[in-house]
Order: C-alpha cells, then sequence, then structure tokens
C-alpha cells in the first residue's frame, strides 16, 4: 500500500531548514498498523465471501514475520542495497502486509535484482549505516536510534541526525526507482499539521498531555514523551544559534528525566562551546 503524503512539505526542502523537524514520511498520518490491518481483514472477509471459510491470519509488522524476503520470494520485487524492498513500478514508498492461509496456492517466482552499480543510498546516509551493498548496522541507522533506541543516542551520531527527530528516509530519496513511487491515495495518511514541518522549538515545548493528544492514533505515540524530548534535544542542538533556541534548551535543563537532561545539556554545549 502506497503510503508517501501528496500534500506533505518535502523531505528535501525540510532538510535545508534545521528548525524545522523532519518526521519519517510514514508516520506524519495515521498508524499504518491499524490501516493496513483494517484493510487486510476486509480482503480477508472478501475472499470467505467467494470461496468459504479457510484459516487465516493477517500481518503487517506486527509479528515475527519475515516480510521483506518473503515479498521478495513472491516476486513483489527486489531486496535493494539500502535492504528495503524495491519494486520497478512502485520504488519503495509502500506497505507490506501479509495474510496467511491454509490454501494450496501456486508459488510466483521472484524477480531479479535491479539496483545495478547504483550505490546513492550507502553514499547518502548521515551515518554511514549501509556498511556494504545489501549490509545495514541497524545501530547505526537513525530510525533505530530514534525509534527502537530506549536509552542515549551515541554521540557519534547527533550532529549527523541533524533535525530528524523520528526515522531517516535519506536512503529512499536519492534511489533512482521511486520517481516510478506513486503517492498515497489513503486519506489516512495524510500529514497531520503539527507533525510535517512542525517547529522544533514549539515542538519541544509541549507537555506530555500535549504529546499524547497530538499523535494519538500515530505510529509515533509509542516512542513516549522522554524519547520524543530527546529526539527534539538532538535536533535544537544542531539548529542554528538563536535566543530562542537556547531558551528552549534551557527550560528543560532541570526536566526530571536523566535522559533528556544529557541530551539538553549536549545540545546546549553545541550552542555555548561549539
Amino acid at each position: 500500500m502506497d503510503y508517501l503524503p501528496a500534500d506533505a512539505t518535502p523531505a528535501e526542502a525540510l532538510l535545508d531548514q534545521p528548525d524545522k523537524a523532519l518526521i519519517s514520511r510514514y508516520a506524519l498520518g495515521r498508524d499504518y498498523h491499524k490501516v493496513m490491518r483494517g484493510r487486510l481483514k476486509k480482503l480477508s472477509q472478501k475472499i470467505e465471501a467467494a470461496i468459504g471459510p479457510f484459516g487465516h491470519r493477517v500481518f503487517t509488522d506486527s509479528a515475527p514475520v519475515l516480510e521483506k524476503p518473503l515479498a521478495e520470494k513472491s516476486g513483489l520485487g527486489w531486496i535493494g542495497k539500502h535492504t528495503n524492498l524495491l519494486n520497478r513500478h512502485a520504488g519503495s514508498w509502500f506497505f507490506l502486509g501479509e495474510i496467511y492461509v491454509d490454501l494450496d496456492l501456486p508459488p510466483d517466482a521472484p524477480v531479479q535484482d535491479h539496483c545495478g552499480t547504483c550505490r546513492r543510498c550507502i553514499d547518502i546516509c548521515p551515518t554511514q549505516a549501509i556498511i556494504a551493498p545489501y549490509q545495514l548496522d541497524a545501530r547505526r541507522c537513525i530510525s533505530y536510534l530514534t525509534i527502537e533506541l530506549k536509552g542515549s543516542i551515541p554521540e557519534e551520531f547527533r550532529k549527523p541526525m541533524g533535525n530528524r527527530i523520528y526515522g531517516c528516509d535519506d536512503c529512499q530519496m536519492v534511489c533512482p526507482w521511486n520517481r516510478y513511487a506513486q503517492h498515497s491515495r489513503v486519506d489516512d495518511f495524510r500529514p497531520r499539521k503539527d507533525l510535517d514541518a512542525g517547529d522544533l522549538v514549539t515542538l519541544f515545548a509541549w507537555d506530555e498531555a500535549t504529546f499524547l493528544a497530538r499523535t494519538e492514533g500515530t505510529a509515533i505515540r509509542r516512542i513516549g514523551f522522554e524519547r520524543w524530548l530527546r529526539n527534539i534535544a538532538v535536533a535544537l542542538g544542531n539548529a542554528p544559534t538563536t535566543p530562542r533556541v537556547l531558551a528552549a534548551l534551557r527550560s528543560r535543563q532541570e526536566h526530571e528525566s536523566d535522559l533528556v537532561r544529557e541530551h539538553v545539556q549536549w545540545a546546549l554545549d553545541q550552542h555555548e562551546n561549539p
């Protein structure tokens, strides 16, 4: 299912506005887990109406299911050098979902790899997380660092993070195959105005109740308020030095969380002791 929102501020433009927040394109709207599961259940019901009851279960990044290898084996595309699934006619800006069934179905043939000698995704990665073609060191990946990592972000990766506060799309942005990608026609994936090109200082000023309200129903909510502040603190450390940025960071210097205080102090050091 295509998810690239047509009406979002281009990510490339946001990278040139370091006082704005850059959020991965997939997370700007409603949580894809909810949308995809609902669509897959409806599809299962349609199949059941056509052939009768059958055993099935739906998944979308929601269980230990190897989605990309399965998609590659089924001919939906090939695993690119950035380790994302690529389709010749749809690029990589799409979600994968599965229906496990107890039906005897004919297998599809896999397709050929079409990355060739291209290495744009490898060269663009801000933290050099793609350590070799088709090999990703997740510990270096900004998507892992801003979403999955629960503790302190290693200092060596904080400057390269720039203003990316949730996820990273750089490897997809430069992929030539994404010239064939289609914008999503699903209204649920349209960006929320608070999240698209949000002002870093404004987002950093949210209290927890505001964070929970503004991110309700989105994938962002799962990182929690503490990591939200951690990520934005790093982005503010990378933003231009202004009285407004400094005041925002100082307002969180005595935050109750050790994690937040650490990243706030690092950010202040970037401005006060560059």
